[in-house]
């Protein structure tokens, strides 16, 4: 929403502080056809030749992140943490054997099925299950378990990473694009050197758009854009170092309460449930499904 309000700013009171100066809004449309051809086509072109199809593709999901925000909301955090605390509280009382059946086949597993949201996010279940499966082979030294769940954060934030970086890339293009195309305006200009004055300064105007055109677009816009990309995948990656740090902390012997309690104080400030939430959200989790 303060995206949408933001644009419809950025559009309103450039271009109507340009109006409301005298600024002939006309010579602006007159150029902005070809001026965005030459610079929207060539920042679409180096964008194209410098990523790959995966992170072109996630780019556009990733404008739709600029709008919406991050897919995780406090709910789903609360969540989060009742599912944990199944499953930890499940190995403390049955043991890790009681698990298998729940990580090998987490679709269909009574645990997993209770949280439908979190159960379409591949990489959270793999992710808990590849570290509860680790558990099941004796893998039990919390330092180990720690580093090596870092790891697979640290690899499935930087692929996810690419689609702002990249944005951020075609920003910094956009001012130098816009250069090109003024640069071309200017070499039209020179060729009609003999037409009357008028005529020069309207052509000169309108070369002078492509370089407004390529600083406006770079730092109102896309830019900005990509920054919100960044902030809303660094958020949801958040979502995933819960699951690091109860799990970490369940290794090092607490009990489940404990270990989600533990959980909850890492969840980012606005998402975060209060204690009394979390209580209540685990004293609805059926008995049997605590056991």
């Amino acid at each position: 929403m303060f995206q949408i309000i933001g644009i419809v700013l950025l559009f309103g009171l450039v271009f109507g502080s340009f109006i409301m100066t005298g600024g002939n809004i006309g010579v602006i449309m007159h150029a902005l056809p070809h001026e965005m051809m030459a610079i929207g086509g060539a920042a679409v072109a180096a964008f194209l030749i410098s990523n790959s199809m995966s992170t072109i593709k996630s780019c556009g999901g990733g404008m739709a992140k600029v709008f919406k925000g991050p897919k995780w909301k406090p709910a789903d955090y609360r969540d989060l943490l009742s599912l944990l605390f199944l499953l930890t509280k499940t190995m403390k009382s049955k043991g890790v054997i009681a698990l298998e059946s729940h990580i090998e086949n987490p679709h269909e597993s009574s645990i997993f099925s209770r949280f439908p949201k979190i159960g379409k996010d591949h990489f959270a279940i793999d992710f808990i299950c590849d570290t509860l499966r680790m558990m099941t082979m004796n893998l039990e030294d919390p330092h180990q378990v720690e580093d090596a769940m870092e790891k697979q954060l640290e690899k499935h934030h930087h692929e996810n990473s690419g689609a702002p970086h990249a944005l951020t890339s075609t920003a910094d293009a956009l001012p130098a694009l816009g250069i090109v195309a003024a640069v071309l305006g200017v070499i039209k200009t020179m060729g009609a050197i003999t037409e009357p004055p008028a005529v020069l300064g309207e052509m000169i105007g309108s070369a002078l758009v492509g370089t407004f055109l390529g600083v406006f677009l770079a730092y109102g816009l896309v830019g900005p854009m990509a920054t919100r990309m960044k902030e809303v995948i660094d958020e949801e990656g958040a979502f995933y170092k819960i699951i690091q740090s109860v799990l970490v902390a369940h290794l090092h012997g607490n009990a489940a309460q404990i270990s989600v309690e533990i959980g909850r104080g890492n969840v980012p400030s606005g998402a975060q449930p209060s204690f009394l939430e979390l209580e209540e959200a685990l004293s609805a989790i059926p008995a049997e499904g605590a056991a």
